[in-house]
């Protein structure tokens, strides 16, 4: 599983990618310069219960990590994983 990052200056996205096939994405907007807000994921059917959307929101970590900016997670389910994860809440 690849987890490939878009950003578009103004949104942008995760998107898991399993042997070329799309298996989700989770998508983002920013909320100034140092803060962007998680405000969906989505895993494909079949990829259901593997950890795909946790993989997304852990690339979306190192991210943030890497450019010393924060997350504001909306999305229910990034929320959960942040919820259930200790280990990341440093960048919320």
């Amino acid at each position: 599983m690849e987890i490939l990052h878009i950003d578009n200056e103004s949104k942008g996205l995760f998107k898991a990618v399993d042997n070329g096939k799309e298996a989700g994405r989770m998508t983002y907007a920013w909320a100034g310069d140092k803060r962007f807000i998680i405000d969906h994921t989505e895993v494909r059917s079949e990829y259901s219960g593997k950890g795909v959307g946790k993989q997304m929101v852990l690339a979306a970590v190192e991210y943030a990590r890497t450019q010393n900016v924060k997350i504001l997670p909306l999305c229910p389910f990034a929320k959960a994983v942040f919820a259930k994860t200790p280990e990341i809440k440093d960048v919320l």
